[in-house]
């Protein structure tokens, strides 16, 4: 990795966009291929998803050196909405709706509590 990418406070976000890309495709890639047997579909997913654990378990490892383990949730959680709503849009060709945006808002509101750090 590069200098840059590979702080301790960058590296993390980086890896678990990379794994959240791979965990939607996991979990709702096979929408598209409703034809193909479940079991295949299982499979696939299996598969991609041990793909995906590559790169969550070291972003979780190297951000705990600077996050602690709420904020790594907290920031997989919100990737993980960017992420799927993107996969939504562009993969899956389903609109996002007032209602989504709002939901995500909220979701949003709830990270930066748990950014901000103690309250009063």
């Amino acid at each position: 990795m590069l200098p840059a990418v590979s702080a301790p406070h960058v590296a993390p976000v980086a890896l678990l966009v990379l794994s959240n890309v791979f965990m939607t495709f996991a979990w709702y890639g096979h929408l598209k291929f409703k034809t193909s047997p479940l079991w295949i579909a299982v499979c696939a997913s299996w598969a991609i998803a041990f793909i995906e654990y590559w790169f969550a378990v070291p972003a979780n490892r190297i951000g705990h050196e600077v996050y602690s383990a709420a904020e790594l949730k907290t920031m997989q959680e919100v990737i993980t909405l960017v992420v799927f709503a993107l996969f939504s849009v562009i993969y899956l060709k389903e609109a996002l709706t007032l209602n989504h945006l709002v939901g995500f808002a909220l979701i949003a509101a709830g990270a930066f509590f748990i950014f901000r750090g103690p309250l009063g």
